[in-house]
């Protein structure tokens, strides 16, 4: 299963990649939302290739405005898909974003990958398998302190709704070493699998966001829970991600 997901991904991002820069069709889903004809074209191709191979399987994702919902949503497998992760940063040219995929059965995330077809960058995990970067071995960082962490996170699209959201931001910029945001989750939780950043946290997030990412972080060694600590599920908003060292001392930002 884990070479599928390979494979679809890289198929889907290299269409991405030939798409990138050009003049494209974009549309609102929300006031600041946005959808392009890579997104769908992206879509098709991963969905018609999961219903070619595995037709029993479920599919969940979300484009065009709406959730797509295929086959049985209660079979034993199910396709976790964000076709293009960071649709705003591409619709602009910036030059971050990536491609999701991931597999959970009987309600567990087993498989996930995240592509990001500029850098040809393949982040891969598979239950109890470790992570991987380019078929290398990912390791979460080391970092202990806060203060001496980079962080990552991102804005919610109803981020002027979220007055809980502009406190974190400002007690985290004042106790991390830096705060990144790059708008594409999956991205940013697979840099924590890679040690590139240290911890990430985000509100407003969907399960097609999440789900790849935290497997690649919990198989390189991290830790993800909600704000509160408890044990995090992707059909959840709020997530928090780390190295595991930082985590206590983030979580006590985030509960305030």
């Amino acid at each position: 299963m884990l070479n599928f997901a390979i494979q679809t991904a890289r198929d889907a991002g290299r269409l991405l990649a030939e798409k990138f820069g050009r003049a494209l069709q974009v549309k609102n889903k929300g006031d600041i939302d946005l959808v392009t004809e890579a997104d769908l074209a992206a879509e098709r191709l991963i969905v018609e290739r999961i219903q070619s191979h595995h037709p029993r399987h479920a599919i969940l994702a979300e484009e065009a405005g709406e959730v797509i919902a295929l086959g049985d949503q209660r079979a034993e497998f199910k396709w976790i898909v964000d076709p293009l992760d960071g649709t705003t940063n591409y619709a602009h040219g910036y030059p971050v974003f990536c491609v999701s995929v991931a597999l959970e059965h009987e309600g567990r995330i087993v498989a996930g990958v995240v592509y990001d077809p500029l850098r040809d960058e393949l982040f891969a995990a598979e239950r109890g398998e470790g992570a991987t970067l380019n078929n290398r071995r990912l390791r979460v960082s080391a970092t202990a302190e806060l203060n001496g962490a980079l962080l990552c996170t991102g804005f919610p699209y109803d981020v002027r709704e979220r007055g809980d959201f502009a406190r974190h931001f400002r007690q985290f910029i004042m106790r991390a070493q830096s705060v990144r945001r790059d708008g594409a989750a999956a991205l940013d939780l697979a840099y924590v699998a890679a040690s590139r950043f240290d911890g990430f946290y985000e509100e407003g997030l969907r399960p097609w966001d999440v789900a790849a990412g935290v497997l690649l972080v919990e198989e390189a060694g991290g830790r993800v829970t909600h704000y509160d600590g408890t044990d995090f599920d992707i059909y959840s908003q709020r997530i928090a991600a780390t190295n595991g060292l930082i985590h206590d001392s983030m979580l006590d930002v985030l509960r305030q």
